[in-house]
């Protein structure tokens, strides 16, 4: 079985003008939301092997409340930071384990999101959405439709 996780970073806060995009940190709600979504998670049982992140402060924090509901240490990587749907995808196969789950950022989390479920046309702040396929080889798996999918929003 094959699985994906799909996490857009939580709310971050645009309170700072001079501060670069990639160091913006969560506001409050995002600080609120993420580890409500981390907890809702892990009780739909999905549990990842690993969880990648962009290296963007706001990715970070998100994929850092994700990790400790689970136990595991997230992965920054800087291939993460505005990528487009087709690099997530990327990203997430070439983890070579079973489950992955990625935090990053719009619009490559909706477009992949839509491409996956056919129906999911937004990922607002937080969103969560995971994708099953009964396979065990992601280069197959990812060339088919899922066999299952979630989605979850902090609202």
């Amino acid at each position: 079985m094959i699985r994906l996780g799909l996490v857009r970073h939580a709310k971050s806060d645009w309170g700072h003008p001079g501060l670069a995009d990639h160091d913006r940190p969560l506001n409050a709600r995002g600080l609120r939301d993420a580890p409500v979504m981390a907890r809702r998670l892990a009780d739909t049982r999905f549990v990842p092997d690993v969880i990648v992140t962009s290296t963007a402060l706001r990715a970070r924090t998100t994929a850092g409340f994700f990790a400790e509901r689970f136990g595991l240490e997230p992965v920054a990587l800087e291939d993460l930071y505005g990528a487009p749907a087709d690099e997530l995808l990327r990203v997430a196969a070439a983890q070579d384990v079973p489950s992955v789950l990625v935090v990053a950022h719009d619009p490559g989390m909706s477009v992949l999101a839509e491409r996956l479920s056919g129906d999911i046309v937004h990922m607002p702040t937080c969103a969560v959405a995971t994708f099953t396929w009964w396979q065990d080889d992601w280069d197959v798996a990812t060339a088919l439709d899922p066999d299952e999918w979630t989605y979850d929003t902090p609202r």
